[in-house]
């Protein structure tokens, strides 16, 4: 039962929009998904990759310290407005069919995604051994395939379905503004404390 409800969780985490998110969306309605499904893996192991280091190294670090996960909140904002200035620029540009969504950035910002500290220390059990939490990270790596699959398709629908009526650029502009807006909310807890 417990893996079950850990996959609903994670499963409607996964889907809510988000950085990754709204780049896989970018990817798929700017190449299609067939041209973009390579980023999935990069989506994973961007997820698996921060889960393990939140669980081992900064885990201890930020129950001590709590001004290291204040300055990694800024940090994360910091890289979702770089994110969100390239973005906005490369739908300015004239040429349009060169995606910026690469396998790089979808792996650094799936590393920075506010997402991986809810699956590392609310989502996963908290006191599993590597071979307990095994089956866990299976079913999230199943998740995190299909769902983002998901939002390949979602942007490669938009994209078509949309046509000619609104120009490809709007995309990465919206796409832009959702990721600074995020960034806002990620940073006003931080200020809170200041």
């Amino acid at each position: 039962m417990e893996l079950l409800i850990f996959v609903l969780s994670a499963a409607a985490l996964l889907a809510t929009p988000g950085p990754t998110n709204t780049l896989l969306a970018t990817a798929g309605a700017s190449r299609g998904v067939r041209y973009s499904v390579h980023l999935l893996l990069a989506e994973l192991a961007g997820y698996l990759l921060a889960i393990l280091t939140l669980r081992v190294v900064l885990g201890p670090v930020i129950a001590t310290a709590p001004l290291v996960g204040h300055a990694l909140r800024v940090a994360v904002v910091l890289y979702l407005l770089h994110l969100a200035v390239a973005l906005w620029r490369h739908g300015g540009a004239s040429v349009v069919d060169v995606a910026p969504v690469t396998s790089r950035r979808v792996l650094i910002t799936t590393l920075l995604n506010p997402k991986a500290i809810i699956f590392a220390f609310t989502l996963l059990p908290s006191a599993a051994d590597a071979a307990s939490l095994l089956p866990f990270l299976i079913a999230l790596g199943f998740s995190t395939m299909l769902i983002g699959g998901g939002w390949l398709l979602l942007g490669a629908t938009l994209r078509r379905g949309l046509g000619g009526l609104v120009p490809a650029t709007l995309g990465y502009r919206c796409s832009a503004a959702a990721l600074a807006l995020l960034a806002c909310v990620i940073l006003a807890p931080a200020l809170a404390v200041l």
